[in-house]
This record gives C-alpha cells, structure tokens and sequence, in this order.
C-alpha cells in the first residue's frame, strides 16, 4: 500500500487591522456639552470643598495635619481625585471628562476635537466652573469667603509673568501625561488613575507660587465671584500656553498617535471625537 505523503498545511496569515479613524465631526452635540458643564461644576465642587476644609478656619484636618506643607498635598489628592471620579463616570465616559479648556485646547491642536466642539467645551466648562463655585460659596458660607473662594493668585514673591511661566510649566507636564497615556490602547483606560498622583504633586509643590490653576476654567469661576480679576490673565495664558507647548513637544519628539481625545474611552459610548478606538454609534 502507498501512502500518500502528507502536505503541510499552512495557515494564512493574520491579517492586523490599521484603527478604523473616526472623523471629529461638527454641530450641536448638546449632550457631550451638558456632560462637561455639570462635570466640570462638580471638579469645582469637590475641590474648592477640599480647599475649604483643608484651609478654612477651624478645619478639622488642620488638628490632624498641622502643616501647611502638607496638607496642600492632601488637597491635591482630593482635587485630582474629584477629577477622576468624574472621568469614570458617565458623564466623562459621554464627554471625555477634559473638565479644562487647556486639555480640550490640546486635543484640537492634535486634530482630534472640532472646532465646534472646542467652543462648545470651552463655553461649558467655564459656565460649569461658575455654577460648581457658587455652590461652594452658598454652601461654605463664611468659610468659602475666609480662604476667598480657592481663588489662584501668584505667590512667594513671584510676579505675574513669572506665574504664567509657571503654569505653562506645569500644565505642559499635566497635558503630556495626558497625550502620552492616551497614544496606546493599553494605558489609555489608565489614564484618570495616572493623573491622580501628577496633579496632586504639582498642586503640592506650585500652590505656593501660583495656586496652581493648570486650568482656565477653575481660575475664573472664583475670580468672576469673588470677584478678584487682577492677574487673572496668568491663569488664561499660562495653562493655555503650556498646553499648546505640551502638544507641539509631543509631535515634535514622537510618531506616536493619540488614539483618543477621552480621558476615559469606553466602547459603549459615542464619541463626537476623532478616534482610532471603537466607539458607540452617536445618537
């Protein structure tokens, strides 16, 4: 009997798929806007709550951390973890959660956010900003007014220039974290939870000298209701600056892609965003 001899079988290659890009697209998109408005007035409210508490009279964290030192970084622990807790939620799962109109700045320079999309950010981040402030100042009271509602302002002998130098410097920091994190399908999920420990480090160390803002919309919600407008501009120029600085390093030191504009991208919801990721169908 002949056996017949046995042919190799060869499996065909696996083909990888390149991202499917999904354009940012244009219009209204009341939702993602109205999702940034309220989540931006909730980072307000946690974290000026957080000044409020750290810092006003009386403060029962005081009588457990002494220092000033230190509780600053107690502080930018609470205000970076309002922040993610608002990234993980619908709301920022819907919106991207940028909360800040250097981030949403940034990701428009990338080409991820329509022009659109980026006035409709700005404008409900900063209305978000003033709701979540009057909150605390309604709800603070006397206390809100005695640490002038968490409004930023430079320090340590620095003058405004220097200030805004100092914000650009940092919110570059902020932003880079931001675009290197959010350049890979395995980190991007990751990215809240990363930025928890950098804001709060750069809230512990630049607080002294300028507030530390790293966003436009958070300085002028208590400017605007204090009112202290006087060097405000720092706090406009700075953040944006740096995030623009921020993006063009990036594109300038690396190939890599920004898959996503959201902070938190979940497949389940739509993205009014350019994105390399899967994303639900846009209502």
């Amino acid at each position: 009997m002949v056996v017949a001899p046995r042919r190799s079988i060869r499996k065909a290659p696996r083909l990888v798929r390149a991202p499917q890009h999904h354009a940012a697209s244009g219009g209204w998109h009341p939702i993602e806007w109205g999702c940034e408005l309220v989540g931006t007035a909730l980072l307000l409210l946690g974290g000026l709550s957080a000044v409020c508490l750290d810092f006003g009279p009386a403060s029962p964290v005081a009588s457990v951390v002494p220092s000033h030192y230190w509780r600053l970084l107690v502080t930018g622990v609470l205000f970076a973890s309002t922040g993610a807790a608002v990234t993980v939620s619908p709301l920022g799962r819907r919106s991207g959660a940028h909360l800040n109109p250097a981030v949403t700045l940034a990701f428009w320079s990338r080409r991820q956010v329509h022009p659109h999309d980026l006035a409709g950010y700005t404008v409900s981040q900063v209305l978000g900003a003033l709701a979540g402030t009057e909150i605390v100042r309604l709800a603070w009271g006397s206390t809100a007014r005695a640490v002038s509602l968490g409004v930023t302002q430079p320090g340590r002998g620095l003058d405004a220039p220097q200030a805004a130098l100092v914000e650009a410097l940092m919110t570059a920091i902020m932003i880079g974290t931001i675009l290197v994190m959010v350049s890979s399908p395995h980190t991007a999920r990751w990215t809240p939870f990363v930025l928890i420990p950098v804001i709060a480090i750069l809230v512990w160390q630049g607080a002294p000298y300028t507030g530390t803002s790293l966003n436009p919309a958070r300085s002028i919600g208590p400017a605007l209701l204090l009112p202290r407008l006087h060097d405000l501009w720092v706090y406009l120029v700075g953040p944006l600056g740096g995030a623009m600085a921020a993006a063009g390093v990036f594109s300038l030191v690396t190939d890599a892609e920004t898959l996503t504009a959201k902070l938190y991208h979940d497949p389940r919801y739509p993205s009014t965003m350019r994105t390399a990721l899967v994303a639900g169908t846009h209502a």
